[in-house]
C-alpha cells in the first residue's frame, strides 16, 4: 500500500495507521470542541474508536467530565448510533447537543450515512436552522461547522460530496442538501478500516 495526501479541496489523507494523525490534523483546521459521530457498534467492537480517541487526548484533546470533546456512542441516553437513511429527529439531538455544549466541530467515523448525518448536524448547529428547512425548501446554508470524515465502507462518495441526504420518519421524504459548505475539510481513508465490511456491501 502506498500513503498518499490529495486536496479536492476536501483534503484526503489516504493509507495505513493514518487514524495517529487524527487530532493534530483536525487541530490545524480549528478544532477545539469536538462531537464525535458514529453509527453501530463495530465502530467501537473493531477498536477505530479507541485509536480516534486515542489521537484526539494525545494532541490535549480530552475526554470526561470536563471534555473539551465529546463522544456520542450508540449507548448514550442522548444521541443513538445512526441508521441507514440518516434520520432528521437524530440530526436534530445532534444539533441540540453541538450549541449545548459548544462544539465547534464534527468528526464522523462511519459510512455514508454516518457522514452526511454529520454534515447536516454541522450546517445546523453553525446556522441556528432546522436542517429540513433546506432540505424541503432547497435553500442552502451559508456555514456550517467543520467536518472531517474517518471512513469505514468504500465508494460512499459523502467523504468528499458537497451533498447530504435526509431522512424525515414524520412525512416519509428523503431529501438531499446540496451546498458547497457541505463538504469535509479533511478526510481519513484507511482501507484497512473497511476490511470487516460484509462481502455482500
Amino acid at each position: 500500500m502506498l500513503n498518499f495526501t490529495i486536496k479536492t479541496p476536501t483534503e484526503v489523507v489516504f493509507g495505513r495507521g493514518i487514524e495517529e494523525k487524527i487530532g493534530e490534523r483536525i487541530k490545524e483546521y480549528g478544532a477545539h470542541r469536538v462531537l464525535v459521530h458514529f453509527g453501530g457498534a463495530s465502530a467501537r467492537s473493531s477498536g477505530l474508536l479507541d485509536r480516534v480517541e486515542r489521537s484526539l487526548f494525545d494532541t490535549g484533546v480530552d475526554v470526561g467530565d470536563d471534555s473539551r470533546f465529546l463522544t456520542v456512542t450508540t449507548h448514550s441516553d442522548e444521541l443513538g448510533g445512526v441508521s441507514p437513511n440518516p434520520k432528521i429527529s437524530l440530526v436534530r439531538k445532534g444539533v441540540a447537543l453541538c450549541r449545548r455544549e459548544g462544539l465547534d466541530f464534527v468528526l464522523a467515523v462511519g459510512g455514508g450515512s454516518v457522514i452526511d448525518s454529520a454534515k447536516a448536524i454541522a450546517m445546523g448547529a453553525a446556522t441556528g436552522r432546522d436542517p429540513w428547512e433546506f432540505a424541503s425548501t432547497g435553500t442552502r446554508p451559508d456555514k456550517t461547522l467543520p467536518v472531517a470524515t474517518v471512513l469505514t465502507l468504500a465508494a460512499s462518495g459523502s467523504e468528499t460530496s458537497n451533498s447530504c441526504v435526509l431522512t424525515n420518519e414524520e412525512t416519509k421524504e428523503k431529501r438531499g442538501i446540496t451546498s458547497e459548505t457541505n463538504r469535509p475539510v479533511i478526510s481519513f481513508l484507511n482501507p484497512e478500516n473497511t476490511f470487516t465490511v460484509s462481502k455482500f456491501q
